[in-house]
């Protein structure tokens, strides 16, 4: 039987992350990483669209953490230890130079999540750890002073396991019968579906920042909003979609929403159209395109508000006026579903937080069993923050696994 100083379970970002800084750290020690496909970071390869989101430019942890709708109070005390800047020196000390985009993504500067995966196959096998592909964990338990890993490869030993799997629920089930508590998964990030008039057929267009807000909830969000084929997505949704994962799951993804396109008071707005009335009264509203809102985007809602595309301003009416002033303060949509982001599942749930030592990422519970990524009840927004979760969990973790 194979036995190893720390066995990784999880050959994704936080396994191969934590491994090579556990043999950097300590180079005596025996490293294995379990995958149980036949190769490793899957998650890596498609995450950002192809190009790998590492990391996000936020430098203040007190800052950073308010992007965690799970997790923001547990991770302060980690993005003291291991941050967005000790991330970006870790790569770059590997050759990987990170670019930071307007909206605050961070990138390899090739655009190609390869390059990640390259990195982290070369120190791998620079340090010498084994990683062992088809690998499937089929039970953990205590064996002696050591941990008994049995897989579909055989059986393994180990003084110390970190589990990296991710959110998977064979390994929450498994760590069940270790007695841990798991918390159920439900989707995290994901865009809304609504069939409405008022956005057919203008998918790609994009709101550049509008507010949003689950009717009858406290759930409120702004930023950009892209209308898609089959609904409503980019920042402003997906933000809803993460903080409020577990309430939007109640009911069943089926609930309404108000959007102000303008970041306007509905009467500062109504304010506004009158005076249009009076600038532009021979001009027709259609044609007119009012606060910065897409063309195709102003002309459905002028359609929604009781007028044609010859409607002039001089010939608005009292209601119609209320009525346009409405739709692009507070309209409202009904949203009869949900579609994953891209290729990209993020979910809530996992390890209750309140078993886990997030000084070292360790089990409380059992010792010797530590944990970091998704395999926890942690998530956050899209913008690379499950990422960076990732990294500061596994640099910490590894640090303490690392000790002899």
């Amino acid at each position: 039987m194979n036995e190893y100083d720390v066995i990784i379970v999880g050959g994704g970002a936080a396994g191969f992350f934590a491994a090579i800084n556990i043999a950097e750290q300590n180079s005596t020690l025996k490293v294995a990483i379990l995958e149980r496909g036949k190769e490793g970071l899957q998650k890596v390869k498609i995450s950002g669209g192809g190009r790998c989101n590492v990391t996000h430019a936020e430098f203040i942890p007190s800052e950073l953490v308010l992007n965690y709708p799970r997790g923001e109070k547990e991770l302060l005390g980690p993005f003291h230890q291991f941050m967005t800047g000790d991330t970006i020196e870790w790569f770059e000390q590997r050759g990987v130079e990170l670019k930071i985009e307007e909206d605050g993504r961070m990138f390899p500067i090739t655009d190609s999540s390869q390059t990640i995966i390259n990195c982290f196959l070369h120190e791998v096998e620079k340090h010498q750890v084994d990683v062992l592909y088809n690998h499937a964990l089929r039970s953990i338990s205590k064996s002696d002073e050591s941990w008994l890993l049995e897989t579909t490869q055989g059986d393994l030993l180990a003084k110390k396991v970190m589990i990296a799997t991710g959110s998977n629920p064979k390994i929450w089930k498994l760590l069940e019968q270790l007695g841990h508590t798991i918390s159920q998964p439900v989707p995290s990030l994901f865009t809304f579906d609504i069939k409405d008039e008022r956005i057919n057929d203008i998918p790609g267009v994009v709101a550049k920042n509008v507010e949003v807000t689950v009717v009858d909830t406290n759930l409120y969000s702004e930023g950009p909003l892209l209308i898609t084929h089959v609904g409503m997505s980019a920042p402003a949704i997906l933000k809803l979609s993460a903080f409020g994962a577990i309430e939007l799951a109640k009911c069943d993804y089926k609930f309404e929403i108000e959007i102000n396109f303008i970041k306007q008071s509905y009467d500062d707005c109504l304010e506004h159209l009158k005076d249009l009335k009076q600038d532009f009264a021979k001009k027709t509203v259609f044609k007119l395109a009012q606060f910065e809102l897409p063309k195709r985007l102003w002309h459905k809602l002028v359609l929604a508000s009781d007028m044609t595309n010859e409607t002039r301003w001089a010939d608005l009416n009292k209601s119609q006026l209320e009525q346009l002033a409405a739709q692009l303060t507070m309209a409202v949509f009904m949203v009869t579903g949900k579609s994953t982001f891209k290729e990209e599942f993020v979910t809530a749930g996992g390890i209750n937080l309140k078993e886990v030592n997030f000084k070292t990422f360790e089990s409380k519970l059992h010792e010797n069993l530590y944990f970091a990524g998704e395999i926890l009840n942690i998530d956050a927004v899209t913008g690379g923050f499950n990422f960076q979760n990732a990294w500061s969990g596994a640099y910490i973790a590894s640090k303490s696994m690392s000790q002899s």
